[in-house]
């Protein structure tokens, strides 16, 4: 798949930009603060409709502007595709497919696949079991854009059944039988839709992944990826995995009354990474952790590859900062012209002749697109779309 351009309106600090891509390798040069994230965030929304920066539109759209807008064109093998996003500071959205309004968002879904990696995907080992679970369920949604209908569902059933747990706390009385077992119901017939599928999808990312990190590392170091569910079960057998939910909930129903919270389910899920039978995030070096993150990209890239039979995009976000000499030569080298890549950067230091003379640079300042130090004005002609549909 390859993004002929992107067209922005009025998001974050952009008013009206578009970036006509025309090489593999895109390098976004700029200073810190002039918006060469917020190109790869725009990316990013029309891939998964997620930023990883925000969970309020609000955020994206420009100051004092009530409407922002993410346009791009798309070639695949089974030909070019408009994709439209609209976002508002009221929250509502509209999604746009070849210049038709969407009733549902899941029409927009894997349509466009990305890889990002950047500085902050270290917490991916260090940071708490939450990171771990939005990488794994991001990377669910490219390969089965079903599942993130499977989640929202979890997510509803979550929410309800915690608003009955709180609600009685409040009014220091327990929840009944009656009430408590329908929600029981639903969180067990929800959570195991997400269980299974996490660890299928964590089963067919760890060899990939095992495979890169022998390879950078040298082969002197073994990783190992597992996958913790809170709620275990011994087969896979759909009346096991009903067993174990709700022999956990009555293990856990005293705890959560006295939390007024959901204690089981796979909102607690962890994975862990250990290299040479160590775990990675409370002992690992700074190396060894940049180096799993590495290879956990490169089989991210490799497994879409795979399954959707096109290769993702890449969205590197000043990410050769973080990576020493070697890492940042093992990481260019996996690319080559493989993948469509747009790379953010302070300075053109880290690119060697060779990339340089055949990438696309680009230089943003201030919110301003420049080739040849000419901003690049979204046309008059450029598709504009303001038809409204909620999601």
């Amino acid at each position: 798949m390859y993004l002929k351009s992107l067209s922005l309106r009025q998001f974050r600090n952009y008013d009206q930009q578009c970036l006509h891509l025309s090489a593999a390798k895109t390098i976004i040069v700029g200073d810190n603060a002039q918006g060469k994230t917020n190109l790869l965030e725009a990316v990013e929304l029309l891939s998964t409709l997620q930023s990883h920066r925000t969970n309020r539109d609000g955020d994206l759209v420009l100051n004092g502007e009530t409407t922002g807008q993410i346009h791009g064109i798309l070639e695949r093998q089974m030909g070019t595709m408009e994709l439209g996003l609209t976002l508002r500071r009221n929250g509502r959205r509209t999604v746009i497919l070849n210049g038709q309004t969407q009733r549902r968002y899941l029409d927009l879904l894997g349509l466009l696949n990305t890889v990002r990696f950047s500085s902050t995907d270290l917490e991916l080992v260090r940071g708490g079991p939450e990171q771990r679970r939005q990488w794994l369920d991001r990377l669910l949604t490219q390969l089965e854009p079903l599942y993130a209908h499977i989640w929202q569902q979890y997510q509803q059933v979550l929410r309800q059944r915690n608003a009955l747990l709180k609600s009685h706390h409040a009014n220091s009385t327990r929840p009944s039988q009656e009430e408590l077992a329908l929600w029981d119901a639903q969180l067990t017939a929800t959570g195991i839709r997400v269980i299974r599928r996490r660890s299928r999808a964590l089963a067919r990312l760890s060899p990939l992944a095992i495979a890169w990190h022998q390879l950078i590392s040298g082969c002197r170091e073994t990783l190992e990826i597992r996958y913790l569910p809170n709620v275990k079960s011994e087969t896979d057998h759909l009346e096991a995995w009903q067993q174990a939910f709700l022999v956990k909930i009555e293990e856990r129903m005293m705890a959560e009354y006295h939390q007024h919270t959901s204690l089981v389910g796979p909102h607690r899920d962890d994975i862990e990474f250990t290299i040479n039978n160590t775990p990675a995030r409370q002992y690992g070096s700074q190396g060894q952790q940049r180096t799993l993150v590495l290879a956990l990209k490169l089989a991210e890239l490799e497994l879409i590859e795979q399954i959707v039979r096109d290769s993702p995009l890449l969205l590197l976000d000043d990410v050769l900062a973080e990576l020493d000499l070697k890492r940042q030569n093992q990481l260019l080298e996996a690319i080559q012209d493989r993948f469509q890549t747009l790379i953010t950067t302070t300075h053109l230091g880290a690119f060697d002749a060779h990339w340089l003379r055949h990438s696309q640079v680009v230089t943003v300042e201030s919110g301003r697109i420049m080739t040849d130090q000419q901003p690049l004005i979204l046309t008059p002609n450029q598709p504009h779309h303001s038809n409204a549909t909620k999601i």
